[in-house]
């Protein structure tokens, strides 16, 4: 880049970073379908993943009880 002879206004810079601001608000808007879809997956998956270990913790304390007639 060349410089330039005139200085930079604060109102450049306002434009700018509105312009800036403008890109980033477009591009949040864009990703939030996507976010919520993988943020409701691993929810989904650590629900399996729990539900599946207390299946297992719990087979593993039952107690057998075995009745006999004498």
């Amino acid at each position: 880049m060349t410089p330039t002879a005139e200085p930079v206004s604060r109102d450049d810079i306002e434009t700018k970073l509105r312009q800036i601001q403008g890109e980033v608000d477009r591009t949040a808007e864009a990703a939030r379908p996507i976010g919520i879809a993988a943020g409701a997956a691993v929810v989904l998956v650590l629900v399996g993943v729990a539900y599946l270990l207390g299946r297992r913790r719990g087979k593993k304390r039952t107690t057998v009880v075995e009745i006999r007639r004498v």
